[in-house]
């Protein structure tokens, strides 16, 4: 590569071609169009781990359908904080996708985004009584306003046709359906955003080129050590400001910056896999994203669904994921990912979150040795009908599992994601999984906030921002009317008729 070719001092570098790089890259040169960015991937392509359909393990979470978001208390009640929280993200993850489309960044709405029933399903008496309390707590929000909940036959049949034929104890199931769910496509927007930013004054975009080392310069800057997999030449690039969106390849980058902040993390890897329906009769029978509950000792990215999916402008059908276990910490990785990763300050927390998470290290031992007869079985727990010649195994993305260093317990895994910055605001890392892409622009609004704070809440920013957010700084979760002129507004844009 021509050096001569390269801003070797950008004011920002994105690692990692995924939804949060390009989000926060679309934010940074909306908010401050002469800034410079420098983009880099190690792949050819970008959205092509993490964020990439086949790899995603759930898309449009809105917390409508999925139960690992809504805990019960001890006392029976449920807790519906988290699922708040990320319903309320994902409608700002709308308004940010609504002004895409709006500035034509995106071909069109269908390309990304696309209106999917969002449906709760569950099986016996006790989890039939859950469902119903769940139902009850969040329907009195005007985030869930929407949801129904059924036990009467009829309605079921209705709603999930294909999972319904030839049901034993039909009078033993519960679900809950909220219409305004969707189904989205975060390689397809991500590519978009990517494409666009790319030609933007400012904006270089490097792919094939991988992250070797990262250290701070006593000028304040960074010196990043960037290879090309291409030519096998080496360069150093030192910008203002770093953030790490690389996904599972996060934690190894985030461990060599030697920031105070990322000592005592630790990450375990988690791979996924998926049934795939072959045959297009049955896939055409499903149009919904039906969630059931976790088995005991599963990670949230393991909740098992029945998902249709539009990929590619085709329908798909997929169940799973069924977790597995490699030691790579990308799909496309390498092997030696996890023994990279550890440090004298990280062995033991990761050693005693083991020991305190026993059920979740059977069930992945569970779920490595399974047959294709038990995924069968698990998958006609959804649809009683299936017969394994219809699908297909197909490899799904690769998760870390984050675990954080704790006083008390030596070492705990932290579920859902988590931004890290250092004292001085010069970078930050993204690690964590689910609900993570839908979840982005939160997210991203987060990082800013965090190494961005002047800027973030001068005037210019915060009028720019509201044009992007018009809902920024709000709570559509204690407010009715805002909450569907919100959803009116983007679902209207967005072309979704529900």
């Amino acid at each position: 590569m021509n050096t001569s070719t390269i801003n070797l001092n950008p004011d920002v570098v994105l690692i990692g071609t995924g939804i949060m790089s390009a989000t926060l890259g679309m934010l940074l040169k909306t908010l401050e169009p002469q800034i410079t960015i420098t983009i880099f991937e190690r792949l050819n392509t970008a959205a092509l781990e993490s964020s990439d359909a086949w790899n995603n393990a759930g898309t449009g979470h809105s917390a409508f359908c999925e139960l690992n978001y809504t805990p019960q208390n001890n006392d029976g009640t449920i807790d519906i904080s988290k699922a708040i929280k990320i319903a309320e993200s994902f409608e700002v993850s709308k308004q940010f996708f609504a002004y895409l489309v709006q500035q034509g960044i995106t071909p069109t709405p269908q390309n990304f985004i696309n209106h999917i029933d969002h449906i709760s399903f569950v099986q016996h008496p006790e989890n039939i009584t859950f469902l119903k309390n769940r139902f009850e707590a969040m329907v009195a929000n005007p985030l869930f306003e929407n949801m129904e909940f059924t036990t009467n036959p009829n309605t079921l049949k209705n709603w999930m046709p294909l999972m319904m034929q030839n049901r034993e104890n039909i009078a033993d199931i519960a679900a809950t359906k909220v219409k305004l769910g969707t189904d989205v496509n975060f390689g397809n927007l991500t590519r978009s955003i990517i494409n666009y930013l790319k030609f933007l004054p400012g904006v270089q975009l490097f792919l094939s080129s991988q992250i070797d080392d990262i250290e701070k310069l006593p000028d304040a800057r960074w010196r990043v050590e960037v290879e090309d997999l291409h030519t096998k030449d080496t360069y150093v690039i030192c910008p203002k400001f770093v953030f790490i969106g690389a996904g599972g390849g996060t934690l190894p980058l985030l461990l060599k910056t030697g920031i105070a902040e990322a000592q005592g993390y630790g990450g375990f890897p988690v791979s996924g896999q998926w049934l795939k329906c072959t045959n297009p009769s049955i896939v055409a029978q499903h149009n919904a994203k039906v969630y059931g509950k976790a088995s005991v000792g599963a990670p949230p990215m393991s909740v098992p669904h029945l998902d249709t999916r539009i990929i590619n402008n085709k329908q798909e059908l997929l169940f799973g994921p069924f977790a597995g276990f490699s030691t790579k910490f990308l799909k496309n990785g390498s092997y030696l990912d996890l023994p990279n990763a550890l440090r004298f300050g990280n062995i033991i927390p990761m050693v005693a979150a083991g020991l305190h998470n026993i059920p979740l290290t059977k069930y992945l031992i569970e779920q490595v040795s399974q047959s294709p007869t038990q995924r069968l079985a698990a998958l006609q727990v959804f649809y009683p009908n299936a017969q394994l010649a219809d699908w297909e195994l197909v490899e799904a993305g690769q998760r870390v599992q984050v675990i954080k260093k704790d006083d008390e317990q030596g070492g705990v895994l932290e579920f859902g994601t988590e931004v890290i910055s250092s004292a001085d605001k010069t970078i930050a890392a993204l690690l964590g999984a689910s609900p993570g892409a839908s979840t982005a622009t939160s997210i991203m609004l987060e990082v800013l906030q965090k190494c961005f704070t002047t800027q973030y809440y001068s005037n210019q920013w915060q009028q720019k921002l509201k044009t992007i957010i018009p809902t920024l700084g709000q709570y559509l979760g204690n407010n009715a009317t805002l909450c569907r002129s919100t959803r009116a507004y983007t679902n209207n844009i967005l072309q979704l008729n529900v």
